[in-house]
């Protein structure tokens, strides 16, 4: 397979054929992130494409998954992502489902009919960062969507039967915008109603704006009590129909999984206890991205 760089995957796909199909994210000015720091946006030709296919359809043949890579796939214009999908299809016919990261730009330049043709050919899954619902932050932090825009794209995966993992971003709004980001947050979500929510927290990262910020005193970042408030208050404001929300990220101070609506009084109580110091919360050396 030819992998240029860092391959970030959600932890769901641990198992997946890993399919490059860009380099780095199309967008890549959030503040927090450094992922992509070492990569131009670029698209794969398709000879290099095919031949990781060719290889996987050899190699993989156990492998009922394809997670297509980097940072926001969906941004490849619709021509060329049927042609890669139809080929999955054509030459690894034991893959039940194809997945990828997408953003609201990407999102948003898909029609719904075209979303529909894409899981038509096995996109089954995609997995969308909100990071919050807050405008104040979104703005901050160089997203490049607001409430609205997440909202609307998130809407419009789902509406086409497209299941949508969100991630969102403990400890992003700072201390002074901490309850109304998790309030806000909440309220997106909400809107959105996506399959599966993930919360992580915020890990600060050399050679990012945000660290330079906090490092400044432009940004503070709050404590881990601070982080679990945030969190109660976010499942609090959230009412979905019915998903999975996720907090057992490596970099999470107290493991949450909980089955929305159905988990979420027990879940409140669970972090209720631990922010009354009744349950030890992760160290800071164990956590990780």
């Amino acid at each position: 397979m030819h992998y240029e760089g860092n391959i970030i995957r959600p932890p769901s796909e641990a198992n997946s054929i890993l399919l490059q199909v860009t380099l780095g994210c199309s967008h890549n000015k959030c503040t927090f992130c450094g992922t992509y720091n070492d990569k131009r946006f670029s698209i794969k030709s398709d000879s290099i494409i095919d031949e990781d296919i060719d290889f996987a359809s050899k190699y993989c043949k156990k492998q009922r998954r394809v997670f297509i890579c980097d940072g926001d796939a969906l941004i490849l214009p619709m021509k060329r992502l049927v042609m890669i999908l139809e080929k999955i299809k054509r030459k690894l016919p034991q893959v039940t489902r194809v997945g990828l990261y997408g953003n609201t730009k990407g999102l948003r330049m898909k029609t719904a009919e075209e979303l529909e043709r894409l899981k038509e050919l096995g996109l089954k899954i995609i997995y969308m960062g909100l990071e919050s619902g807050d405008e104040g932050a979104l703005k901050a932090i160089n997203k490049g969507g607001t409430p609205n825009t997440m909202i609307e794209a998130g809407r419009k995966a789902r509406e086409a039967g497209i299941k949508l993992s969100v991630t969102v971003l403990l400890g992003i709004a700072g201390k002074t915008r901490s309850q109304i980001h998790a309030k806000e947050t909440g309220r997106v979500l909400s809107a959105i109603d996506p399959n599966y929510i993930g919360a992580l927290s915020l890990m600060l990262l050399p050679n990012t704006p945000l660290y330079e910020d906090w490092e400044k005193g432009k940004f503070q970042l709050i404590e881990p009590n601070e982080m679990l408030a945030e969190l109660r208050t976010m499942i609090a404001w959230t009412d979905i129909s019915a998903g999975l929300f996720h907090a057992n990220h490596a970099s999470n101070y107290l493991p949450i999984k909980a089955r929305l609506p159905k988990d979420k009084e027990r879940t409140l109580k669970i972090i209720d206890e631990a922010l009354a110091g009744k349950i030890e919360l992760k160290p800071e050396w164990l956590r990780a991205l």
